[in-house]
């Protein structure tokens, strides 16, 4: 793992397109010689904005959709289509829009789900799905996702995993249910640590002046039980991608402004 790389674009439009074209990119060299992607979504307004510019995009034919298989860092423990849910946002925003199978869309399970309204039964049916789609060169019980997106709170927290909560001190299982959430809803479930630091390529995506003290601390050094961002890394590449708001408080010297 190389030390996290750092790219500023002027505002969170610019932001969003730029990610939606990088991961074209990405998604295209990762089916290269007729192979499958995985990239894990996040959810949130950047998220979703990035999911919008890519629908907008038609750079977006380039992908072969029949050989991208999706995923989520985490999502609210509430009923199927609920506004609440990053699926029901990504679908809106992108997944409506492309030729993708309903095979190739592995949401986490929603509270009215056909198996049962137990979050830690529905962590456990999620994990056993990333289970089956690991493939043996991906030597553990997740697939090695070639990209996995995640967001940042103004607390520092990604996917569902908050300060302090008992979900940062998983080791083993990959999914976890989460609850007590300091942000409403407050039942999720989420990837853990070591699913997510199972992914080839890690982009943070940070827009907001809110998120500048959060960027600041995990990017400086600080634990990842107090600010959960700071405890995960791409196993080839770590991209913190920010707008100037976000990238406000950190040393010049770690920041690499993009040509906008």
């Amino acid at each position: 793992m190389g030390a996290p790389e750092v790219v500023v674009h002027a505002d969170k439009d610019l932001l969003a397109r730029a990610v939606a074209a990088r991961l074209v990119t990405r998604v295209v060299d990762g089916q290269a010689g007729g192979g499958t992607a995985h990239v894990v979504l996040t959810g949130g307004g950047i998220g979703t904005a990035v999911l919008a510019a890519l629908a907008d995009a038609p750079a977006r034919d380039a992908i072969d959709w029949s050989r991208l298989d999706i995923w989520w860092g985490d999502e609210r423990f509430v009923p199927d289509g609920d506004p609440e849910r990053n699926e029901t946002g990504a679908r809106a925003a992108l997944l409506d829009h492309v030729p993708i199978t309903a095979d190739r869309v592995h949401p986490m399970p929603a509270a009215n789900g056909a198996g049962g309204d137990r979050p830690e039964d529905a962590a456990h049916r999620y994990a056993e799905e990333l289970r089956k789609a690991a493939r043996p060169e991906d030597h553990g019980p997740v697939p090695r996702f070639d990209v996995l997106m995640l967001g940042v709170g103004p607390d520092g927290h990604v996917a569902s995993l908050f300060p302090e909560h008992p979900a940062v001190h998983e080791e083993e299982r990959s999914v976890v249910a989460v609850h007590g959430a300091p942000k409403p809803p407050p039942t999720r479930l989420s990837l853990t640590f070591p699913a997510l630091n199972a992914a080839r390529e890690v982009w943070f995506l940070v827009s907001g002046e809110e998120k500048a003290g959060a960027v600041r601390l995990a990017l400086g050094g600080a634990g990842p039980v107090q600010i959960p961002a700071a405890g995960v890394r791409g196993r080839q590449r770590t991209l913190w991608l920010l707008d100037r708001s976000a990238a406000k408080e950190l040393p010049v010297e770690l920041t690499r402004p993009t040509e906008h």
